[in-house]
């Protein structure tokens, strides 16, 4: 690979016949477009990920903890009604509400979190 000093590294041709690695980038979409589909990300669909759906917390003592059972009632920290929180791979991603769909619990995202660039 070469590089020519400004810091930019050239990435490889993944696919065959793609345009060479020398060959300029596509001219950039005007800023606020909407063509970008979901087929634009295809290449990720297969990519597993874990998606938890957080309820509330609670903090316990271990000796509290083992007193559990069935039946027993845990507080959260969390308010009825209040928006759940939806996490992928362990990072904050919405926010949601629980629902009922054919006799199985399920969440619906009522807003999304933007991801922080450092």
């Amino acid at each position: 690979m070469s590089d020519d000093g400004d810091g930019k590294v050239p990435l490889p041709n993944l696919e065959n016949g793609a345009a060479p690695v020398d060959a300029p980038p596509p001219a950039a979409e005007p800023e606020g477009s909407t063509l970008r589909t979901a087929a634009d990300l295809e290449a990720v669909f297969d990519v597993p990920v874990q998606v938890s759906a957080v309820l509330g917390r609670a903090r316990m003592d271990i000796g509290d903890l083992l007193k559990l059972g069935p039946g027993t009632v845990l507080e959260l920290d969390r308010k009825v009604g209040e928006a759940i929180d939806i996490y992928v791979n362990n990072r904050l991603v919405a926010r949601g509400e629980v629902v009922l769909v054919e006799e199985k619990l399920g969440v619906t995202m009522t807003e999304i979190i933007k991801a922080e660039r450092a």
